[in-house]
């Protein structure tokens, strides 16, 4: 039962923050969606940060199990984004509020394990420091937030997919020249 009401709640606020921006929802907003009581929404979370946190990381959570890791990073960034593609305006709305942080913090988690896994496989039968394939992954996982934090900014108005198609036919095999390059100074 807990688990279906934290679910309800979840689902309710994610359909709010898609109609609405955050500073205009309210726990009454919230409990009159899934009609629960104030103290069953208390019973689960503390508050509306609260709320969004939970359910940016259960997105983190879902998209760190999933099938992603034979994938392309671009491939694997796609599908790690597909929650904020399939709810631009919930995202839009929570990155616009006060706590656009945790939009961040999401997309760095995400796209910091995507690129992490995609430079570990990329450097199999290399002979590379760790240090060096961390800082690899961090220096695209940092461009690739970048990228999506300019494209909230702009207003979510393009459509990212095939942008991150396109960087990543430019970018083809850089990441592995990039560890035979240390590779060679080791």
């Amino acid at each position: 039962m807990t688990q279906f009401t934290e679910k309800a709640i979840k689902e309710a606020f994610i359909a709010l923050l898609n109609d609405r921006p955050l500073d205009r929802i309210t726990i009454k907003d919230i409990t009159e969606a899934c009609g629960i009581s104030r103290n069953t929404f208390y019973y689960h979370f503390a508050d509306i940060p609260t709320l969004l946190k939970s359910i940016l990381d259960s997105e983190i959570e879902r998209v760190l199990m999933g099938p992603w890791k034979e994938l392309s990073w671009e491939d694997g960034f796609i599908q790690g984004a597909q929650f904020a593609l399939e709810n631009k305006r919930f995202i839009y709305h929570a990155y616009k509020s006060v706590r656009h942080e945790e939009i961040e913090r999401y997309l760095n988690s995400v796209a910091g394990e995507i690129m992490r896994e995609y430079v570990t496989r990329v450097a199999q039968g290399i002979s590379v420091r760790e240090g060096d394939k961390l800082l690899i992954a961090d220096f695209y996982k940092s461009a690739l937030v970048g990228m999506v934090v300019d494209w909230l900014n702009r207003g979510m108005k393009e459509d990212p997919v095939p942008v991150i198609k396109r960087l990543g036919t430019m970018l083809e095999g850089n990441i592995g020249l990039s560890l035979k390059r240390v590779e060679m100074e080791t």
